[in-house]
């Protein structure tokens, strides 16, 4: 027999609680003059030339600018982008990195 319940239905929520804490962001650069700036790309969507014509188009307006390109860095969607991810703070460390344009996805 059919039991309508008034309308009413036991559903789930898909999520399942937050696993990590918000956390502050880092403090924003004063300027990008002098600064060197790296590019991360998943290889997902035309990253090539969408950070080509960021890092012209940043260069432009700082033109001490310096880039660290995303072919230095592998993959970050590949099989292996575990690794790649964990062991970015540490080669941005290295190569003296002061900001990051991470991108692209679709």
């Amino acid at each position: 027999m059919f039991d309508a319940k008034d309308g009413f239905y036991q559903a789930l929520w898909p999520r399942s609680p937050r696993q990590t804490k918000v956390k502050a962001l880092a403090k924003r650069l004063d300027t990008l003059d002098g600064k060197t700036i790296a590019t991360v790309w998943d290889q997902v969507f035309r990253g090539d030339e969408v950070f080509s014509f960021l890092e012209e188009g940043i260069k432009a307006r700082y033109p001490s600018a310096k880039f660290v390109s995303w072919k230095d860095f592998g993959n970050t969607h590949g099989s292996d982008e575990r690794a790649i991810v964990a062991a970015l703070p540490e080669k941005f460390k290295a190569m003296g990195v002061d900001a990051v344009i991470s991108g692209m996805g679709c």
